[in-house]
């Protein structure tokens, strides 16, 4: 699960269906993704970063957290 990737997006008002558009993937796809079911690829990750994240540090936003 990533943790601050979804506080970041909180903060920022960025939904799961905001990213879904810019993957071009279904919003349950990007759903088990964030919450850690499927991998989130490091080109998924970039992308997301640099459409909404930018000034967040790669490492940061991505690093796993157990629930």
């Amino acid at each position: 699960m990533y943790l601050n990737l979804k506080k970041e997006m909180d903060r920022n008002g960025v939904t799961i269906d905001d990213i879904s558009k810019r993957l071009d993937l279904h919003r349950n796809t990007v759903s088990n993704k964030i919450n850690g079911i499927t991998p989130l690829s490091i080109e998924e990750g970039i992308k997301i970063r640099n459409a909404f994240f930018e000034y967040a540090d790669f490492q940061y936003l991505f690093k796993k957290t157990v629930a």
